[in-house]
């Protein structure tokens, strides 16, 4: 396995072996880092996600006068001196998310009940994703934000201030959503309901209850009224990303002579769909739950090489894999039979078209791939290598191309790499350090 300038090449099969603990939870790092800007004092971060995405996050907050340190002896561990809401003051710039879809989503509900002016770009690929879902419901609640196509689109203007809750059935099931909504309901008055037509992940309600704020959860609904103090500052050692840990847990399961355990990884129910679904197929895989941080469960992950059979991914099923999709396919690809992913045309409104972009590079890796409007059919069988797979600027398009190819004893190359610093830059030299290679 060898790197290029924007390139990797991956190859030869090696069987991964040993323990690897990946970066710090994506998610719970967004959520850490807001939470600990809005509490009062100073929390210690340890182990966040290492990433461009958080990182816009922080930078972002900094813009907004939140006062952010890098500890001078532990990597990866920030110290951030909260002030509440009311800490938050106006940016003097334009707040540039990046490819941060939950920085932009989150942070506009955080924004929408300030009453200052607030603007959130991004890059390219944000700018053309989906905003109306976070725009009209904040909108009903009385923030005034606008943006392209009718604040369909970023970059979003917000003037904040003077909101009321009300309650919100949502149309698409997304975490990013839900939580923008909490965050403004904290500072509106009366009580804001937020309904979900599937559960997703739950990190931001559970943080805010561990923390004392006024958050309860009554099946799909989560309900929220007007936080009157900041909470108090805490500390939290951030769970490994399940998310991460799906690239190695799937590579382990293709790979023959594998057997490996990825530990302190964060195992919220709402988070290791994936583990399901491999176990499902077939897979030796299994988690062992070993504490929790903030009322998040955190564990270890343990997995073996085994063959596989073709599954389907549907329903309700689909919000808590979503992230996972990608790399699942590769699985896919290696298992004998038919695997049938439904119900997932949100694939394709994500950083790539990632309905096209699975369809691309299975074809290229010689399996039959039929895309669908929302998924897609797999037929598995025996992949060939030898060629160059793309990332269409994608992280996880990216690693879950580089997954398949380790599998496969000819080597292939994976173009565009760079975008896998997008959340976990560390990844080839942790796949390398697994496979002695």
């Amino acid at each position: 396995m060898s790197a290029g300038r924007d390139s990797a090449t991956f190859g030869g099969a090696a069987p991964l072996r040993g323990r690897v603990r990946v970066p710090g939870d994506k998610s719970l790092s967004h959520r850490a880092l807001l939470l600990a800007a809005l509490a009062r004092g100073r929390s210690r971060l340890a182990h966040l996600a290492t990433g461009d995405d958080v990182r816009a996050t922080r930078h972002a907050l900094e813009a907004l006068a939140v006062r952010c340190r890098d500890d001078d002896t532990e990597p990866s561990t920030v110290h951030v001196i909260g002030g509440g809401f009311d800490g938050l003051r106006e940016a003097d710039s334009v707040l540039d998310c990046h490819n941060a879809g939950t920085a932009m989503r989150v942070l506009a509900g955080v924004l929408a009940g300030r009453p200052f002016l607030s603007v959130l770009t991004g890059d390219a690929s944000l700018r053309s994703r989906p905003m109306a879902r976070i725009v009209a419901p904040l909108r009903r609640m009385g923030a005034h934000i606008d943006g392209r196509e009718d604040g369909t689109l970023a970059p979003l203007t917000i003037r904040g201030g003077g909101l009321v809750g009300c309650d919100h059935e949502l149309a698409v099931a997304s975490a990013q959503v839900k939580s923008a909504l909490v965050f403004a309901g904290l500072q509106a008055d009366g009580t804001t309901a937020v309904i979900e037509p599937a559960p997703t992940r739950d990190h931001t309600e559970r943080m805010l209850r561990a923390l004392g704020a006024p958050v309860s959860v009554d099946g799909a609904t989560v309900r929220v009224s007007r936080v009157d103090e900041p909470w108090d500052a805490f500390e939290i050692d951030v769970p490994g990303d399940p998310s991460s840990a799906a690239f190695f847990a799937v590579a382990a399961s293709i790979t023959p002579g594998s057997e490996i355990v990825i530990e302190g990884v964060a195992v919220n129910p709402t988070r290791i769909g994936f583990v399901d679904v491999l176990a499902r197929m077939g897979a030796r895989i299994s988690v062992v739950v070993t504490g929790e941080v903030l009322d998040e469960p955190v564990g270890e992950i343990h997995v073996a090489h085994g063959p596989l059979t073709g599954t389907t991914m549907e329903g309700d099923e689909i919000p808590n894999i979503q992230d996972e999709i990608p790399v699942l396919a590769m699985a896919a690809a290696f298992a004998e039979g038919v695997t049938e992913v439904r119900d997932a045309a949100e694939l394709a409104v994500k950083e790539s078209n990632r309905i096209g972009a699975v369809q691309q590079e299975l074809t290229q890796l010689g399996i039959g791939c039929e895309a669908r409007r929302d998924g897609f059919v797999i037929r598995g069988g025996v992949p060939r290598g030898g060629g160059t797979l793309k990332s269409h600027g994608d992280h996880r398009i990216a690693m879950a191309a580089a997954v398949a190819a380790h599998a496969i004893e000819a080597d292939s190359t994976v173009r565009g790499w760079r975008s896998v610093a997008i959340s976990y830059p560390e990844f080839e030299a942790d796949l390398r350090a697994l496979t002695g290679t």
